[in-house]
């Protein structure tokens, strides 16, 4: 009995798998209380999917003979646009061979007029190329299209058109001489709205509103939403350049002043965005330029602190001088003072003593020249050091990459350069420094030592009387 409904169940769970939905369905009948019941269900299960396999395979054959019948027709549509494709191909070759035999009459038509036509279709290309690149196409955008689409065209050109290209050149020469100001954008300037330029024939251009400013007509537009084609130079030449601008604008009609005109139409003007500034140049000299920087700004302030000092002793000096009352204030006083402690003893006393009072004045009178001295001496010999570390530097980058691109080189000869150059210009006032301060440091002990000698003189005058 136990085997039976093992043999039943199986039955009925291969039954079920193949029912797929209908095992759902059966799955919710009431639970079997009978061998009977349970051999009715499976009855039942087995022709539900027998009736479910039918089904699917009917499904299965419409949609074979559907698909089949999608594919004859895919078929039939590639073979016709596979004839098409031949038949227009073959027009095409048919047409291509047209326009060699119709190219080779125009040719022998031509005759030695297709030279001549060619050579104007060349020349028009040339000359519209420099005229689109002229500044002066800011005042008149465009003139070059008529020689463009005369070099790019295929057919005969006809008189009017030739005649286009001598007066396009004669055009150019007068521009050449011009000097007008009209308006346009410049990007960057007046948030986009027009501004006066000035123009000066066709080698360079400026504004003045905001300040004078040279400007380059570039023949690719820096904006082509904007439209704009006239920009500012990267850096500006210098105030000379300027200067000479601003008079040219704010001349007359008719007044004759110097301008600038640059030949190489702006070029040269480019240029000076590559020429360093004094920050760059100073930078160029790397740490050995910076040192020499701090040693010249420390030792002149402390040289101008006391050429000051020195100045004012002696001016305390030459007042003492004319008053015979000694104060501490100044070195003569202080003298003046220790002569008044020993002027009851002998003279000899008193001369030692004064010249105890000189000496202790000599030291607070040079105190610093030494070091001044040391340093016009020492910022030399770091411009030396920074020459030597910039050769070593630019030694090694030929070493590396060859003397090929001169620029790989000018890094280390910039250093070695300007080192040189910042040492020899913090020497040079620093010499003066020290030059000055050392000439009133001795005027002052000069001063020191006469006064001491008359207080001496009249002392002894004064025992002899």
């Amino acid at each position: 009995m136990k085997t039976l409904f093992k043999i039943a169940a199986a039955v009925s769970l291969s039954a079920s798998l193949l029912a797929g939905t209908a095992m759902a369905q059966e799955s919710q009948r009431q639970p079997v209380t009978s061998i009977s019941q349970l051999l009715d269900r499976v009855r039942a299960d087995a022709r539900d999917a027998a009736a479910e396999n039918q089904r699917r395979l009917q499904e299965f054959r419409a949609n074979r003979d559907r698909q089949a019948a999608l594919v004859a027709q895919a078929r039939g549509q590639l073979n016709t646009l596979e004839a098409a494709g031949r038949a227009n191909q073959e027009r095409f070759e048919a047409n291509q061979e047209r326009i060699r035999e119709l190219d080779a009459e125009l040719r022998q038509a031509q005759g030695a007029f297709g030279e001549l036509f060619g050579a104007a279709r060349q020349k028009s290309g040339e000359f519209a190329s420099i005229i689109e690149a002229s500044i002066a196409s800011a005042q008149a955008p465009g003139r070059h299209q008529p020689l463009r689409e005369l070099s790019q065209s295929r057919t005969l050109p006809d008189r009017a058109e030739l005649d286009r290209i001598w007066q396009a050149m004669i055009s150019e020469m007068e521009l050449q001489g011009d000097v007008v100001t009209f308006n346009a954008r410049v990007s960057g300037v007046n948030d986009g709205q027009p501004v006066p330029v000035t123009r000066v024939g066709v080698f360079n251009a400026f504004i003045t509103q905001g300040g004078t400013r040279y400007v380059l007509w570039r023949t690719e537009e820096t904006n082509p939403a904007a439209g704009y084609r006239l920009v500012q130079l990267e850096r500006q030449p210098p105030g000379r350049l300027l200067d000479a601008a601003s008079n040219l604008a704010r001349a007359s009609e008719g007044e004759i002043v110097s301008g600038p005109i640059d030949p190489s139409r702006g070029q040269l003007l480019n240029i000076y965005k590559d020429v360093p500034n004094t920050v760059e140049r100073f930078n160029q000299g790397g740490i050995v330029a910076q040192i020499i920087l701090g040693l010249l700004i420390f030792s002149a302030a402390f040289g101008l602190f006391r050429l000051f000092a020195l100045f004012t002793t002696n001016s305390a000096i030459n007042g003492q001088k004319r008053r015979s009352t000694a104060s501490k204030g100044n070195p003569l006083g202080r003298i003046m003072l220790a002569y008044e402690e020993v002027k009851d003893r002998p003279i000899e006393t008193i001369e030692l003593k004064l010249d105890e009072a000189i000496l202790r004045e000599t030291p607070k009178l040079e105190f610093g020249l030494n070091f001044l001295k040391l340093a016009a001496a020492v910022a030399p010999l770091l411009g030396l050091l920074g020459t030597v570390t910039g050769m070593i530097r630019t030694f090694t980058q030929i070493t590396l990459f060859g003397t090929g691109d001169p620029r790989i080189m000018a890094g280390g000869i910039s250093e070695a350069l300007v080192t040189t150059v910042m040492g020899l210009i913090a020497a040079i006032p620093l010499l003066f420094i020290h030059s000055f301060a050392a000439s009133f440091a001795r005027g002052a002990q000069q001063t020191l030592e006469e006064q001491a000698a008359g207080i001496i003189a009249r002392h002894a005058e004064e025992r002899a009387g």
